[in-house]
């Protein structure tokens, strides 16, 4: 750190301090406060200002991390670096004491099951993201904010749309009822999957978080959260057979982002009990968990362990503890299990281990890649879970958040040593139903086997958004194609044979491949963003590493280590 950069970073915790005794004494001040300051200060435009400190939106959360967070600290570093990364660094990962961490040690030589032979069919969705208020002929390129909205212009023309919102989505917006609709109605066809014998069911699905849309904070209340959640669910219930086995996100809650843990003083550590409530109901009432699980998940920030009928255990865990936008985990950032989630995995996993369960686990905000979506110290503390209990235990984990097709691989001894005998576990990174922003609309099945649980092969189907501004012509809607099966697209370049798993071992064969030929980097680019013509090439030698050493770093320590500028397809690095 620069000497400038350490004074700025000091300049800002000591006015944190200075704002601490009215976060405690005069709470209820603070907001109007931190508004006002932020206009005079020019700090951000005044719309922006109202939206991120109003008490109704993101100022009584601001208010109680000033009020309970160590701001001339750790904590205080981690806040000014989210107000701006020039008045602080970024934290690197602490060092971890692993000793006493569980409850047993790993076994020396942990055996992995063996395949049963006999394989199921598994959907995995993720990122929904409704727009309830989608409006069709709407402005579609929209300066700000969400767009396909009745009140949102492109600032050249505002009495004029330049570009008409489709029927059934924009790259700048969030699904349409339409596309959700068309997206679920494709899925029974093209899977072979059905309401009629057992082997033409899915065996489960997994929904890896956010069902409600990206509208700023000011638009989205408790109901609105509600109404998207119910109303996804419903969907889900009505075209898709077999239990489906949730993950909540980042946006499935009011504010976004937001989950307290309960370690804060009196009430505030249930302020998203309600969510919980609901959507653990909300679960219940589809069929898809029981009442007991209801009550874990009310308790576990809506996460919960279950056991499902084919003998898999899915352990379901909320990422807003872990993901930086999450102010209140700025609160006693010392401590890398401040919520208590990951002493909760550890129980589960290690009961399952006792039992000689099999365990996926899912969650939405994902633990690495470039290492820009969580915290440091979390995503260090849950990779050793992952390298103590992985690979005769995990079989699979599973995120979302991206939208974008990806996978991170987990290595022993926290990713030293990248090889293929290293090699523990894969993180699937599933890409979104909703196309924003520029990609198109997918969702996945798996072929699992009930023996060892491990995936077999994986389909990837999608449906080209390019194409809805003329479907809305042709009176016809949105089609979904296979985009491409995992397997035959990777196999035969990582020399993987035809009956192995798609393991850890696999994934890592094939960032070999990558290494030794970048058309395939390449190519993996263009499926991360679902073959949309809004993604930039990844052809430069410079992309092509950044990328294979994003593919291999499952936690925020190893994914800043990388090169950055080239994680999302989302944005316009030029490769």
């Amino acid at each position: 750190m620069t000497l400038s950069s350490t004074s700025s970073c000091t300049k800002c915790k000591n006015a944190l301090a200075a704002a601490k005794p009215a976060a405690l004494h005069a709470p209820v001040l603070v907001p109007d406060a931190m508004v006002r300051l932020c206009k005079q200060f020019n700090f951000d435009s005044a719309e922006s200002c109202e939206q991120n400190y109003e008490a109704s939106t993101y100022g009584a959360i601001w208010t109680q991390v000033l009020a309970f967070a160590d701001v001339e600290g750790l904590d205080g570093q981690y806040i000014c670096h989210s107000l701006s990364s020039d008045f602080c660094s970024m934290p690197t990962t602490s060092p971890l004491d692993t000793t006493g961490l569980f409850p047993k040690p790993k076994p020396a030589n942990p055996v992995v099951p063996k395949a049963s032979g006999h394989r199921v069919k598994v959907l995995h969705l993720s990122d929904f993201h409704l727009d309830s208020r989608y409006a069709v002929s709407s402005e579609a390129n929209c300066s700000s904010s969400l767009c396909c909205r009745n009140d949102n212009f492109n600032d050249v023309s505002k009495d004029q749309v330049l570009l008409s919102a489709s029927a059934y989505g924009s790259f700048k917006c969030d699904t349409p009822y339409d596309l959700g609709l068309a997206a679920l109605q494709a899925v029974g066809p093209l899977t072979g999957t059905g309401k009629g014998r057992d082997e033409d069911v899915f065996a489960w699905t997994l929904y890896t978080g956010d069902l409600v849309s990206h509208d700023p904070s000011p638009q989205i209340s408790r109901a609105y959260a509600e109404y998207s959640e119910t109303s996804v669910y419903d969907m889900f219930k009505h075209y898709i057979t077999g239990p489906v086995f949730a993950a909540l996100g980042n946006h499935d809650t009011s504010p976004a982002n937001i989950d307290s843990p309960h370690s804060l003083p009196g009430r505030l550590g249930e302020q998203q009990s309600w969510n919980y409530h609901h959507i653990a109901g909300l679960w219940q009432h589809e069929g898809w968990i029981d009442r007991e699980t209801v009550e874990e998940a009310d308790t576990h920030y809506g996460g919960y362990s279950i056991k499902t009928h084919y003998g898999l255990r899915i352990i379901s865990f909320n990422t807003d503890l872990w993901y930086a936008s999450n102010y209140l985990n700025f609160i006693n950032t010392t401590n890398p299990d401040n919520s208590g989630i990951f002493a909760w995995m550890i129980d589960e996993l290690q009961k399952a281990e006792d039992a000689g369960e099999r365990v996926w686990l899912i969650g939405h905000v994902l633990s690495g890649w470039d290492g820009t979506n969580p915290l440091p110290n979390p995503t260090n503390l849950f990779y050793q879970i992952v390298d103590r209990y992985s690979p005769h235990v995990i079989a699979n984990i599973f995120f979302g958040h991206t939208h974008e097709d990806q996978f991170m691989i987990y290595y022993a001894h926290n990713g030293t040593l990248q090889t293929a005998d290293t090699a523990l576990s894969t993180a699937w990174v599933m890409p979104s139903v909703t196309p924003l922003t520029n990609l198109n609309s997918g969702f996945r099945m798996y072929e699992v086997d009930t023996g060892d649980f491990n995936i077999y092969e994986a389909y990837t189907f999608t449906a080209n958004v390019s194409d809805f501004p003329r479907l809305d012509l042709e009176h016809t809607g949105p089609t979904f194609g296979i985009e491409y099966s995992t397997r035959e697209t990777y196999g035969p370049a990582a020399g993987w044979n035809k009956d192995a798993p798609l393991n850890a071992a696999f994934w890592h064969r094939v960032t070999e491949a990558m290494e030794a030929d970048g058309r395939l980097v390449t190519l993996h680019n263009e499926l991360q963003g679902k073959m949309s013509v809004k993604s930039p090439n990844c052809t430069s030698d410079a992309c092509h590493k950044a990328k294979v050493c994003y593919m291999r770093s499952g936690s925020v320590a190893l994914g800043s280590q990388c090169p950055q500028g080239y994680g999302s397809v989302q944005s316009a690095f030029s490769g």
